[in-house]
């Protein structure tokens, strides 16, 4: 029973913030204090960022804006940033406030868009604003959940924009993660959104605590006076130090258990582990295995810690690990359970044909659903992926083995995370998990309201240290960094809407030039630093012969010009051999200098490429089949022999190669190579450095005794000035950055015709600046949004029929996996000779761009053009999957649909656009009729 003081005080607040306290009674729990005190902001006009973990209830603010925009005659933007969020939110808001009140807008779907509540991915809201849409009208409110996707490297600038472009009339609610910078993120949204308050929550909403599995043992990470909510706890030594707090020291009884396993265990074969540590060693004992994951998963199920999730990061280990556990006979459901899995998904999936569920893995996939057990990745079409999800918010699915996409916003909590490694590959290479990843991915683990506490398991393997895991669990600086940088698109749109001086200062008020600003104070505290250090060692320098300064230029310049020198020569040989590559034709016999395939080996295809080196594939004597290239070879190739070898050799064949390496044995060949001659850099017989060498022996500082200790404090001091001279360029390149980078798009721009020079005499400088290219560009919302128009305007794609045009608009949107193999073959006629001059534009369009000290435009991938072109055609789904590699391992059915989802988005852009020639939108508009049936239709 609350006091008469507290039931005042109660009242009082009721008074203040009636919509606060009408939006909380419709709730059945209590609203959390953060949450409380960020809806007040909104109800006093004020807008919010709210930083917490997942699973802490951010998504309430969200909601509570909505909620005030309804009553407030307003709109309300729910934006997201991805597609399945959008359509998860709109679920959700739809059974709160009824289809007449709710829309969507994902560029896949469009339903009721002028609703009160909209919900969107932010790219739809950004086109919104740059094209000036009627359904802005009244909008009062933007909800950004996930706001620190801005950090992201390829889609972040998005969030920028329309931070920057909304309304000063519209109130901004921002959602993110926990971010170590929410307060600089915070000072920013003051600078360009007005008042703004930030509200940070570090609190998980159920507590985590973290555990190692050893072999079938599993122990607490921590030791028993640690915090049970580790993984939220600041890290005192800074940033990225992994360090751990004395609060939470590693349990010993851990520690000595992995020393006794890795020196009492076998753990041959020696091989690098992940993040470049040393080859790790064994001892005497019986081979080091890894648990079976059937093992794994029926102890998490003894210790009451199922439902799990499991990150694995390949997809092709998250199927099989379905398909491991399937043949153990695992089973974790009841014969009741098993017959409501089959219903649902017989449900969910009763529009997909018939004879495309063979091709999808349907039967699998359900055996699977009905044992409990399931994968989740980006390789599942999306009707499979939500019948996951839902299943496993029901409690009908107890295991998900999944790839890092599933940490990005879906709503699937689990009791137990369990990650198999903490190395994954980023795209470039196979690198640890950050602390942030780690967080994002242990996040899952505690469901609030069912769960006490949550459990994050790292499954140990030689390579995992504890004390680094125990790092990765306490580090709490997860800085947010802003990826803006102005696009072509948004330079035209920019410039048509307001003019290039203002949309210079537009660009000015981004989080990235903000975050460059600030960096530059400390930039010019390191210089002055620096400075006084250099006055040390100019004075530790000086020698009573003479100027050393002018000594020490002149052994500088001797040394420059000696690399030089040995460059060039190093140049030249490449060059050589690279001529000598280009010759090579099947059949040639030749021998490999160097690298591990060193020895005879002969050419079956010469490899040859006109926009790179050759890369002849050959057939080795030792059997191996495979590319070489000018590294494997230090001088120019010889050909020592000829061999017959087919036109259509198959090298894939152990049989072809076996015949062909027996070949190459039996060929008479000399054992030693042909004399060179010998290699000389050109330094003796160089005017230039002969003179400067003269002129140090000439010099008075050469005769004197502490001429070397000078040196060395000369060294240091000319070290110490490129270093100042970085600094400066460093400081000086962040000094309005932005506002030069767009300065250089837009004379691109008016050099390739899509801007006409401003009139000086003109009273403004807005829409007589923009051609007809222009305005057909700023249509165009893609990563190759200049190489598409500068297709459109060539007319490039004229005259392409449907599924031509399908084809060659794939190039643009399509980026082939790392694992991926080389495209199969090529349509031929007209689409063959639109895909090479596309191809040529490219290179047009590259080299402007170097020219103007640009980052260079995203090559054209040949990759999806056979899939898409046949799809088009009318080929079935499994000739289409199976036609992307001559292999026959065909491409996963999601990355089909998910690559087909980005091509109708660039066709349906081409057939909505105004400004675009009526037959290319005619002829999109019906490619994106071809294209939309079958799966695709489905899955839409």
């Amino acid at each position: 029973m609350s006091s008469p003081a507290e039931q005042y005080a109660h009242s009082r607040q009721r008074m203040k913030y009636p919509k606060v306290s009408e939006f909380q009674a419709g709730y059945s729990f209590d609203l959390d204090d953060f949450q409380v005190q960020a809806c007040r902001a909104l109800e006093e006009g004020y807008g919010v960022l709210v930083c917490a973990p997942t699973g802490a209830g951010k998504t309430v603010v969200g909601e509570f804006a909505i909620y005030l925009a309804l009553a407030m005659g307003q709109k309300c933007f729910y934006t997201t940033p991805i597609k399945a969020l959008s359509n998860q939110k709109y679920n959700d808001l739809l059974q709160r406030y009824g289809p007449a009140n709710v829309g969507l807008l994902t560029g896949d779907n469009a339903i009721n868009p002028f609703a009160p509540i909209v919900v969107m991915t932010t790219e739809v809201l950004r086109n919104m604003l740059y094209v000036g849409s009627d359904a802005l009208a009244g909008l009062g409110f933007v909800v950004m959940d996930e706001v620190h996707y801005l950090g992201d490297r390829f889609r972040g600038a998005v969030w920028e924009e329309v931070i920057i472009h909304l309304p000063d009339s519209v109130r901004l609610v921002s959602l993110s993660a926990t971010v170590s910078n929410a307060e600089e993120f915070g000072d920013w949204l003051v600078e360009v959104r007005g008042d703004t308050r930030v509200i940070v929550h570090e609190e998980r909403p159920v507590p985590l605590w973290q555990h190692m599995l050893v072999g079938n043992r599993m122990f607490d990470l921590f030791a028993e006076n640690a915090e049970p909510a580790a993984g939220t706890q600041p890290n005192p030594d800074g940033p990225g130090s992994g360090t751990v707090r004395d609060s939470v020291r590693v349990d010993p009884t851990l520690l000595r258990y992995v020393r006794d396993r890795m020196r009492t265990t076998d753990l041959a074969p020696a091989r690098h582990s992940g993040g470049g540590r040393d080859r790790y060693r064994g001892g005497p004992g019986p081979r080091w295995r890894p648990p079976s994951r059937p093992e794994v998963i029926s102890r998490l199920d003894r210790e009451g810690l199922l439902p799990a999730i499991t990150f694995l990061f390949s997809r092709a280990g998250c199927d099989a690990a379905v398909r491991q556990c399937v043949a153990a006979n695992l089973r974790l459901t009841t014969d009741d359970e098993r017959e409501d899995i089959r219903l649902l998904v017989e449900n969910r999936t009763a529009s997909l044909a018939a004879e495309d569920l063979d091709v999808l893995g349907y039967w699998e996939f359900s055996e699977g659903l009905q044992r409990g057990i399931a994968a989740h990745h980006a390789g599942m079409i999306p009707a499979f992926k939500e019948v996951v999800e839902e299943l496993f918010v029901r409690g009908l699915v107890r295991v998900v083995f999944a790839t890092e996409t599933l940490a990005l916003g879906i709503n699937m909590p689990a009791r137990t995370v369990l990650l198999e490694r903490l190395v994954k590959f980023n795209g470039e290479t196979h690198a640890d998990l950050t602390p942030g990843e780690y967080t994002q991915l242990t996040g899952r683990a505690g469901r609030r309201g069912i769960d006490v506490e949550g459990h994050a398991v790292v499954q140990w393997s030689p390579e995992v240290d504890p004390a680094r895991v125990a790092g990765l669990a306490s580090t709490r600086t997860y800085p947010l960094r802003s990826s803006f940088r102005p696009s072509y698109n948004m330079a035209i749109n920019l410039v048509s809407q307001v003019g290039r001086d203002t949309a210079r200062a537009l660009l000015e008020s981004s989080f990235a030039q903000f975050q460059a600003d600030r960096s530059v104070v400390g930039l010019i505290r390191q210089i002055s630093r620096n400075d006084k250090a250099l006055a040390d060692f100019e004075n530790r320098m000086h020698c009573h012969l003479g100027d050393f300064g002018s000594y020490q230029e002149l052994r500088t310049r001797i040394s420059e010009r000696e690399k030089s020198l040995s460059r060039k020569g190093a140049s030249d040989r490449r060059a050589a051999v690279v001529q000598s590559m280009e010759a090579l034709r099947p059949g040639d016999v030749i021998r490999i200098q160097a690298g591990r395939r060193a020895g005879l080996a002969v050419v079956v295809d010469p490899g040859l490429s006109p926009i790179a080196d050759p890369r002849p594939l050959v057939v080795t004597e030792d059997r191996w089949a495979g590319p070489v290239t000018p590294l494997d070879f230090p001088h120019a190739v010889e050909v020592l022999g000829r061999l017959p070898v087919t036109r259509h050799f198959n090298h894939r064949s152990p049989a072809a190669r076996r015949d062909l390496a027996s070949s190459i044995r039996n060929l008479r060949i000399a054992d030693q190579p042909a004399s060179r001659r010998r290699d000389r850099t050109g330094a003796a017989d160089d005017a230039e450095l002969a003179s400067l060498r003269a002129a140090l022996r000439a010099h008075p500082c050469h005769g004197c005794h502490d001429r070397e200790e000078h040196a060395r404090w000369a060294e240091r001091a000319g070290r110490l000035r490129r270093e100042n001279e970085a600094l400066r360029q460093r400081a000086e390149g962040r000094t309005h950055s932005l506002s030069r980078t767009f300065d250089q798009v837009c004379a691109l721009l008016t050099e390739r015709g899509y801007m006409r020079p401003a009139d000086p005499d003109a009273a403004d400088d807005t829409a007589e600046t923009i051609t007809g290219a222009g305005r057909q560009l700023s249509r165009i919302w893609s990563e190759s949004d200049l190489l598409i128009a500068e297709c459109l305007r060539s007319g490039t794609w004229s005259g392409l029929d449907p599924a031509e045009l399908a084809a060659v608009c794939s190039a643009m949107i399509y980026e082939a996996r790392r694992d991926e193999p080389p495209a199969p073959k090529l349509p031929g006629g007209r689409l063959r000779e639109a895909l090479h001059e596309t191809h040529r534009l490219w290179a047009e369009v590259s080299e402007a761009e170097g020219a103007h000290h640009l980052p260079l435009s995203r090559e054209p991938d040949l990759g999806f053009v056979w899939a898409s072109y046949r799809w088009a055609k009318g080929d079935s789904l499994d000739r289409v999957l199976n036609s992307m590699s001559d292999d026959g391992t065909g491409l996963p059915a999601g990355d089909f649909v998910r690559w087909m989802r980005q091509l109708l988005d660039l066709l349906e852009q081409l057939a909505r656009a105004d400004a675009i020639d009526p037959a290319i939108r005619n002829t999109a508009a019906a490619a994106c009729t071809a294209l939309r049936r079958g799966v695709i239709a489905q899955q839409l």
